[in-house]
């Protein structure tokens, strides 16, 4: 009978472990694994899979092991490990909007690390089924959710607050105790709008909101500041895709009282405001003055070019992403912050025809 030595049985154990940890086997590969191969330590291996420490060769070496293995990372094994599944959730009221293109682009690149990303999610402009995607990030643990919230008063989004650090942008979450939030100042862009309007003469003015929902704080601001100028206003839902802003504004404009002012709450809704005026033989701005909401940078290549508003879109992605960066290492709330817009004025504003 042959005898193995205390070296063999270890010799042994090793190539069996290798065997066990190669694709298409039944055990699958763990840093235990990887830290044999390499003659790391587990905590060396975790740290250079995830970029975190040792010398670039170091991480090199750990990696091209855990390909030979067949090593994938176990997102909900780290998760329960660590607290934390590295993953941000940006939840976004529509990505048919341009202007929110735009902020979900830039904390997607802002987000980005070692060991975390950001998902980015479309709400498609539905209420309850923004708050069904927030519940679905916390229940698949995700670190924070950023929200663009399409009905901020919402009471579900007081418990989701309880279950995952939320930092909301644009509007406050008012029955939530959310962990941060980067306001518009709608009150100022708002009124700073119908205020133009009206000292340019017009007093039948149409409203392009993304919302049915009236009680939102830029839907209310325009309504309150109405009253105050004596101007006699129209809120109308608008979609954000060409097509469906056209359709809305043809609508808007084919009646026979139309609006001799129109303030289209984001730029892309402005640009169906182009199309339909196209259509309808009228001209921008003698025969109808617009403004919209967010500066995208094809509004200056229309005719003429769009008067718009202009937000600070790298202060807001700044304070957000150092905001999350609190939540989820110090779980500490940080108080609002608000950005106010700018007016570009560019000619797409005149008096009203005689």
């Amino acid at each position: 009978m042959k005898r193995f030595n205390a070296r063999s049985v270890k010799f042994l154990s090793t190539a069996a472990a290798r065997v066990l940890s190669m694709p298409g086997t039944s055990r699958r590969p763990t840093l235990k694994d990887i830290a044999a191969e390499t003659g790391l330590s587990m905590a060396a291996v975790s740290y250079a899979l995830r970029g975190l420490h040792g010398t670039p060769e170091t991480r090199q070496r750990v990696q091209d092991a855990a390909d030979r293995l067949g090593y994938q990372a176990d997102p909900v094994a780290r998760a329960l490990a660590s607290g934390r599944s590295g993953s941000i959730g940006v939840l976004c009221a529509s990505l048919e909007d341009l202007w929110q293109q735009r902020v979900a682009a830039a904390l997607g690149r802002e987000l980005l690390a070692p060991d975390r990303n950001a998902w980015i999610i479309d709400s498609a402009g539905d209420a309850d089924r923004q708050l069904e995607l927030a519940q679905h990030l916390v229940d698949h643990r995700a670190d924070a959710i950023v929200v663009i919230p399409i009905d901020p008063s919402a009471k579900a989004w007081a418990a989701i607050a309880q279950q995952a650090p939320v930092i909301a942008i644009g509007d406050a979450l008012p029955g939530a105790k959310a962990k941060s939030e980067v306001i518009l100042d709608n009150e100022t862009g708002v009124s700073t709008a119908l205020r133009r309007l009206s000292d340019a003469g017009h007093r039948n003015i149409g409203v392009l909101s993304p919302t049915r929902r009236l009680e939102r704080p830029a839907e209310e601001i325009a309504q309150r500041v109405a009253a105050d100028l004596g101007l006699k206003i129209r809120l109308l839902q608008c979609p954000h895709d060409l097509a469906g802003a056209t359709a809305v504004a043809r609508t808007l404009l084919s009646g026979s009282t139309r609006p001799t002012g129109i303030l289209a709450l984001a730029d892309s809704m402005a640009f169906g405001v182009y199309a339909a005026s196209r259509e309808l033989g009228l001209r921008i701005p003698e025969d109808l003055s617009l403004l919209g909401y967010d500066d995208q940078p094809m509004s200056q290549l229309l005719t003429p070019p769009l008067s718009t508003f202009h937000w600070p879109l790298d202060d807001l992605v700044s304070h957000v992403v150092s905001r999350v960066t609190s939540a989820v290492d110090t779980n500490r709330r940080v108080r609002r912050t608000t950005l106010t817009p700018t007016l570009i004025e560019r000619g797409s504003v005149a008096a009203p025809p005689n």
